[in-house]
Parts: C-alpha cells; sequence; structure tokens
C-alpha cells in the first residue's frame, strides 16, 4: 500500500502541465483524486464489513464527505445535481463499509462522468519518448529503486517506509500512468520520495511511462504489439489519453489478463501507437476555444488569453504542418484566425465578437478535419509538397551563402571558402541530429518549434543587418574599391573565417530545421518514393540556381557585385525579421494586434499584424540609414584618395 499522503496525489497535476485550464475546471480535478484514492484504498482499510485500519477508514469517510461537499461547489452545470446524488452514494456506501468491489465501480464510475461533465486535458500533449524516461530513471531513481525497478538500489537500505518496488505486478494493476506521474512531479510527504517538478512536464511523463513499464516483461511487448494491431476495435478505444488514466486492472476487466499484460507491456513503453490522430488535436483546439470564451466571459482575460494560446500549440500546432501540406490555404485562414482571436482578447473585444471569432474557427476546424480525413496523400500531392517546401526553404539559404562564396571568389581569398562549405555542411549534420532526437529521444513541442524559428528567424535578420549594410559599403566608387583591395589581405583573417562559417550555419540551420518539421509530416502520410524524388527535384534546381548565380557573379564588376549582394541579402533581412517576428508571436512571447485588411505573404515575411510590419518596417528604416551612411563614408573616401 502507498503511504496515506498520497490521497492528494492521483490525478490533476499532469492536466496542469499538459496545459492551461480553466478555473471552473480545477476543482473537478481534486474532486477526480479523491474519487480514485477511495477506488484503490478502500480495501485496505475494510475487507469483509470489518474495519482493518481505523486510521484508513476514517480518511475513506473524510474523502467521501468531501467529495459530496466539493462536487456541489462546482458551477452550475445540467449534470451536477447527479453527480451529487451519485457522490452521497458513494459517501453511504463507505459508511455502511460496502465490499470494496462496489465501491470502486461507484467511485470511478462518478469520477469518469464527472471529468465527462467538467472536462480536462489529462494526457502528455505528445508521446513521451521511453528512452529518455530510461535515462532520466538511471539518473534520478535507480539509487532507490534499483536498475530495474525491485527496489533493492544501493540507497534502499533503511528507507521508511522502503522503496516501491515497481516490478511488483499486483501493485502495478491499480495504479495507471497518471498516478505515477503525480509522484514524481508531487513527490510523498513523510518519505524520501522527493519532487521532481523542476522537470519538464514532458520528461517527467517518459519518466513515469518507464516507471509503469517495469512490471511488464519486456519480452512481452512483441505479442502485444501483433495483438495491437490485430486489434481495431481497441485502437478505436485507447487514445493516449486512455492509456494514461486507465489501471491495468480496469483493461484486463475488459480484454482479459494476458491479453492485458501483453498489451500494456507493448503501449508502455510505445505510447506513440497510440498518438491521437488530427481529430483529436483539433477536437482539443476546439475545448481550449470554449474554455477560452468562458473564461472571457467570466473577465478573467489573462486566462482566455492563456487557454487560447494552448488551443494553437496544443490543438492546432501539431496538425499545422500537415494541413500546410494537404491545403495551405485553409491552414494561413486558420492561423490569421486564431492571431485575430487573441488580439481580440487582448483588445478588450465584446464577448459577443469573441464568440463569433471562436464559432467561424470552430468551423474552420471542421474543414481542416475533412481535408485530414481523407487518409494518405496521393503520390503526386506527396511529389509537390516535397518540391516546393524544398525549394522555398532552401532558396533563402543558397542565395546567401552563394553569396558568400562569389564575395571570396572575386575578393581572391579562395583559403576561406571552406570556412562557408563547413557552415552549411555542419547545419545540414545539425539539422540531421535534430530530426533524430525530435524522433527517438525528445519531444519538440509546438512552443519550442516556434520558439526555435522566432529565434533564429531574428538572430539571422540581424546578423544579415549587419552583413547587407558591409557589402554595400563595398560598393560604391572605383577609388574605394581600389582601397578596399589593397587592403583585403588585412581585413580578411582567420577570425573572419570562422565568422562567415558562423552565419553560413545560422542561416542555413534554420531553413533545415523548418524543413524537417515539413517533411516529417509527408512522410508519415505515405508515398515516401515520391517524396524522395520530390526532395531530388528540389535538390537538382537548387544546384542549378546556385550554379548560375555563381557563374553570374563572376563576370559582374566588384562593385556591381556587392550592390546587388547587399540588395539582396536586405530584402532577405527584412523577410526574416518578419517570419521570427510571427513565430514568437504564435508562441506567446509577443503581444498580437491583427491588422486583417493586409494581406498574408509567408514568402516575404509579410503577416497580417501590427508587431510584424513594424518589425519589417524598423529593419527597413536601419538598412535605409546604414546604406546612407556608407554612401557619405563613400565620398569622404573618395576625395581622401583623390588627394594622395
Amino acid at each position: 500500500m502507498f503511504p496515506r499522503s498520497l490521497a492528494v496525489l492521483v490525478f490533476v497535476a499532469a492536466a496542469l502541465a499538459a496545459g492551461p485550464v480553466s478555473a471552473e475546471t480545477a476543482p473537478a480535478q481534486t474532486i477526480w483524486r479523491l474519487l480514485d484514492y477511495i477506488a484503490v484504498d478502500y480495501p485496505n482499510a475494510v475487507d469483509g464489513g470489518t474495519i482493518r485500519k481505523a486510521d484508513e477508514y476514517a480518511e475513506m469517510r473524510e474523502f467521501s464527505a468531501s467529495a459530496t461537499k466539493r462536487i456541489g461547489e462546482l458551477p452550475e452545470s445540467p449534470a451536477r445535481a447527479e453527480l451529487v446524488r451519485r457522490a452521497w452514494v458513494v459517501e453511504q456506501l463507505v459508511a455502511d463499509k460496502a465490499p470494496g468491489q462496489d465501491i470502486a465501480a461507484a467511485a470511478r464510475g462518478l469520477a469518469a462522468d464527472l471529468i465527462a461533465a467538467y472536462p480536462v486535458s489529462i494526457a502528455p500533449a505528445a508521446p513521451p519518448q521511453i528512452e529518455r524516461g530510461r535515462a532520466l530513471y538511471a539518473e534520478n531513481c535507480a539509487g532507490c529503486h534499483g536498475a530495474t525497478g525491485n527496489a533493492d538500489g544501493p540507497l534502499a537500505a533503511g528507507l521508511n517506509p522502503p522503496a516501491i518496488a515497481f516490478t511488483d505486478e499486483g501493485r502495478a494493476r491499480e495504479r495507471s500512468i497518471f498516478a505515477l506521474y503525480q509522484v514524481i512531479e508531487q513527490g510523498l510527504d513523510g518519505t524520501s520520495m522527493a519532487s521532481f517538478a523542476h522537470l519538464p512536464p514532458q520528461d517527467r511523463w517518459a519518466l513515469a511511462f518507464f516507471v509503469g513499464s517495469l512490471a511488464y516483461p519486456e519480452q512481452a511487448a512483441s505479442a502485444g504489439e501483433t495483438l495491437w494491431k490485430a486489434d481495431a476495435a481497441l485502437r478505436g478505444e485507447l487514445d493516449l489519453e486512455r492509456l494514461v488514466g486507465i489501471t491495468p486492472a480496469t483493461l484486463a476487466a475488459k480484454i482479459g489478463e494476458e491479453q492485458s499484460r501483453e498489451i500494456l507491456a507493448f503501449l508502455r513503453r510505445h505510447p506513440e501507437a497510440v498518438a491521437a490522430p488530427p481529430a483529436q488535436t483539433l477536437a482539443l483546439a476546439r475545448s481550449r476555444l470554449d474554455e477560452a470564451l468562458a473564461a472571457y466571459g467570466r473577465g478573467d482575460r489573462k486566462g482566455a488569453t492563456d487557454l487560447a494560446l494552448s488551443g494553437y500549440l496544443d490543438g492546432f500546432e501539431p496538425v499545422e504542418v500537415l494541413l500546410t501540406a494537404r491545403d495551405g490555404g485553409l491552414m494561413r485562414e486558420i492561423e490569421n484566425a486564431m492571431a485575430g482571436l487573441r488580439s481580440g482578447i487582448a483588445n478588450g473585444e465584446p464577448v459577443d465578437a469573441v464568440k463569433d471569432r471562436v464559432g467561424r474557427l470552430d468551423a474552420l476546424f471542421a474543414r481542416a478535419e475533412t481535408t485530414l480525413a481523407r487518409g494518405e496523400a496521393s503520390g503526386t500531392a506527396s511529389f509537390l509538397a516535397a518540391f516546393t517546401i524544398l525549394l522555398r526553404e532552401g532558396l533563402e539559404a543558397i542565395l546567401i551563402v552563394m553569396a558568400m562564396l562569389a564575395f571570396l571568389e572575386k575578393s581572391g581569398r579562395r583559403d576561406l571558402v571552406r570556412f562557408v562549405h563547413g557552415g552549411w555542411l555542419s547545419a545540414i549534420a545539425a539539422g540531421a541530429a535534430t530530426w533524430g532526437l525530435a524522433t527517438w529521444v525528445i519531444t519538440i513541442s509546438g512552443a519550442s518549434r516556434e520558439l526555435t524559428e522566432g529565434f533564429g528567424g531574428l538572430i539571422a535578420a540581424l546578423v544579415l543587418l549587419w552583413v547587407g549594410v558591409w557589402m554595400h559599403g563595398k560598393s560604391s566608387a572605383d577609388a574605394w574599391q581600389r582601397y578596399i583591395r589593397a587592403n583585403l589581405g588585412r581585413v580578411l583573417t582567420r577570425r573572419s573565417g570562422w565568422l562567415l562559417l558562423a552565419i553560413a550555419f545560422l542561416v542555413v540551420y534554420r531553413e533545415v530545421f523548418e524543413t524537417i518539421l515539413f517533411y516529417a509530416a509527408i512522410w508519415s502520410q505515405g508515398s515516401g518514393g515520391s517524396v524522395l524524388a520530390g526532395a531530388a527535384a528540389g535538390i537538382f534546381v537548387l544546384g542549378v540556381i546556385a550554379r548560375v548565380l555563381m557563374r553570374y557573379s563572376r563576370v559582374l564588376p566588384i562593385g556591381k557585385f556587392f550592390a546587388y549582394s547587399s540588395a539582396m541579402i536586405a530584402v532577405l533581412a527584412v523577410v526574416l525579421i518578419g517570419k521570427g517576428t510571427a513565430a514568437l508571436q504564435e508562441a506567446g512571447y509577443l503581444p498580437i494586434v491583427a491588422w486583417p485588411d493586409l494581406p498574408r505573404l509567408e514568402l516575404l515575411g509579410i503577416y497580417p499584424t501590427r508587431e510584424t510590419i513594424l518589425a519589417q518596417l524598423a529593419m527597413g528604416v536601419l538598412l535605409v540609414l546604414g546604406f546612407a551612411r556608407n554612401k557619405r563614408s563613400a565620398r569622404v573616401a573618395a576625395v581622401a584618395v583623390a588627394s594622395r
């Protein structure tokens, strides 16, 4: 039996970790914890109508009464009166020392209907990575619980109460992954089990899944995989949320002990097998927006903002890339509408106006569900998506890299060319490593993706601002060009080579990172051969563009080369500052004021929000000022050279 302090540690923290929750649903989570504790631990207090442990029976009486009282205090709902009546039934069963199975059935049934009436999210944002859980267990848990979970670690001796043996299948049958998550997050008062709330939520989920797998032998996972793939009905019932919340005993009652054992051995090691389909993530987005509207109606503007942001990051972001590949126009409509909703909330629009925005998004999500429900993409669609994505993302990077290479070629500094090549090659290698980590070790959340793109775009834009102004300064006056050529060997040192490498890496990695996200989505839709063919075609076209640019740059006079290159880099700096600002808005790091009359032109980094337009205007002003300063400096330098 777990220590009595586990009474308050069964279900709610994971929902809080998965995303913001409304003030209405947080009390329901507390009640769920109480009911789950009653269902699990009542048999330890009463056996056959006889009180076995008076202190634990007193807790059962207290918790059942508290559940009844708390349900009565929940916000008004058509289901509340019936929930109160059923809570009173549970309370009376406990008072009458009823059989444990009767109380467990009543408490768990009430808990399930409670969450249905006052819904909350009870699953991680994405399937955890079991290998990450294994590493965290070895680092943080094996000392007490043992390398295999048998409570025989070197620090276990003398612990009071003793460490839990995770290999004890009898105990594991009554504990869901959610219950394990609770203990990991909050610890256990009066024991040596400390809280691991300092770990990111996805790490805590990974650790909970790994710990939950230890009671089920790994050799059973293979048989479990076969059963899972053969049972379409079970796959339809058991999504990630249900896998997290169900106890092995409950699953065994439905499908049998041996089948339950084998399937859990597989699923607790491979939670990605029950990853939510697009319809479920969009349902989460809808739920979050409904909660945001309710919070806004109560005057809780901050709560409404957080919930609207969660609707985007947790509900829409996971399918954004796939929807882009299927219907880019619809994806842009939804993004604009989501930005408009957050802007409306921030500006204090009337409740009816915000309600209209939520209703429009609901209709857009319905269209998205239809689009995403078409099954695997056709070969032609996969080819075109792979080709256009690579061409679009690669063009920005290749323009900058080719300008750097052409500059070194014309300057006679081929010894520094290897730094530029090292930069873009290492960016591709880092991109491949990112894909591997995101696939097998960690999960890149929606917010993390947007932050990587956002900060990457801003840094790249600032670097290009400096490079563009610098290159423009080398484009004025033949006398100034002679001066630069005479001093170029001193200006371009080995330190400059490392700077070139850093610039090439930064610019290319940002595009590689975004390309990885798109390719992972379209690859999952089948037609892998078409995806590879589209990628090959994109690489070929980019190669042709690079060759043409390099050949053309050789015949340009150096002054014109610098002028054209600086103009191109200036345009790219404006584009990237717009993209970076938009990504940070989507991650909730920057405010949003929608300007819906403006077009959305992602290729140019133009988004219909005040902040992105102002950022691009500011970048444009800095470039103009830098170019003007260069012209003044060039005139002064030309006069100085002429007077020698």
